[in-house]
């Protein structure tokens, strides 16, 4: 395991980029990252890793889907975990007023069973960490979810994100061409990860102009008493441009978008989360698989490196 690469701005998001396998075409991208409005990892801390060597998914909206390789074994997961930690020796984990890790980089985590190993080996060496696990929920893996359910329970806090993207299902099945769990078992899921006065299950949305996403659609299957709806702009990809997808790359007009579908969500009873973040994470190239797609791609004209 080798470090190739790390880029970005300390008091905001540092990328790294890790050869494994001492191999050239198996790279791992992950992320460093603090509060943007302070800069202060002891008072919120985030790792996000990656759990796949590029992604079978293949979203239209991201880099991570450009080539699959297969599988990280719980040795590579735990590389990238003690390599920001050890980044940072000033500050102790356990004394982190809210460390969490997401994993949400590269690859679909429940297409990985590593994951469960390292959620329980987190659970013991950092118990008061906050794992996030982000999902497109891919068909036929419930027994790897049957089992996310007794670990939840080792931790004070785990957050769980489904994609949802679009309430459509033949724009929803482009956008994410692999096959899914169904509408009844995500709703059902979700109230069964759900946990009194803990954060409700979050149904994400990456949002573009040109995604087709109805409210009322959603309040057929989900119950606003156990999930959270989070917006979130599409961001600036490779893949997104190729895919012909409508970037809001201004913070006005990504305002603009996000506060009217919001307003959609609430007037059918939920809770909404708006999330932008900070533009200055698009150049630093902090969305998923930009800087493995640029390690192997250095040419590419459309890289936010160059």
């Amino acid at each position: 395991m080798e470090i190739l690469m790390k880029t970005g701005k300390p008091n905001l998001a540092n990328v790294y980029v890790a050869r494994m396998r001492d191999d050239p075409e198996y790279l791992v991208e992950f992320v460093d990252a603090c509060g943007s409005n302070n800069g202060d990892r002891s008072r919120k801390w985030v790792i996000v890793i990656s759990t796949q060597f590029g992604c079978p998914v293949k979203c239209l909206m991201c880099d991570a889907g450009s080539e699959f390789k297969g599988n990280l074994t719980l040795q590579d997961l735990k590389f990238q975990v003690m390599t920001v930690l050890s980044a940072h020796n000033e500050i102790d984990p356990q004394k982190c007023a809210k460390l969490k890790i997401q994993l949400a980089r590269m690859g679909e985590p429940s297409l990985n069973d590593a994951v469960l190993e390292l959620l329980l080996w987190l659970k013991d060496r950092y118990p008061n960490v906050i794992p996030c696990i982000a999902t497109m929920t891919p068909h036929g893996r419930d027994r790897w979810f049957d089992r996310l359910l007794a670990i939840r329970d080792h931790f004070g806090d785990f957050q769980l994100q489904l994609s949802i993207n679009s309430t459509d299902d033949t724009y929803r099945d482009k956008l994410m061409p692999y096959p899914k769990m169904k509408w009844k078992w995500l709703g059902d899921y979700g109230k069964k990860f759900f946990r009194r006065d803990q954060r409700k299950v979050c149904l994400n949305f990456a949002m573009s102009p040109d995604i087709p996403v109805n409210a009322d659609r959603l309040r057929d299957y989900f119950d606003p008493s156990y999930f959270l709806v989070k917006l979130t702009p599409v961001n600036p990809t490779t893949a997104g441009s190729e895919n012909q997808l409508t970037i809001a790359d201004d913070r006005s007009a990504a305002d603009s978008m996000l506060r009217r579908k919001s307003a959609e969500f609430e007037s059918v009873g939920f809770f909404v989360i708006q999330s932008i973040g900070d533009m200055e994470e698009n150049l630093i190239g902090s969305n998923c698989g930009q800087a493995v797609r640029q390690m192997k791609k250095p040419d590419d004209s459309d890289s936010l490196y160059n």
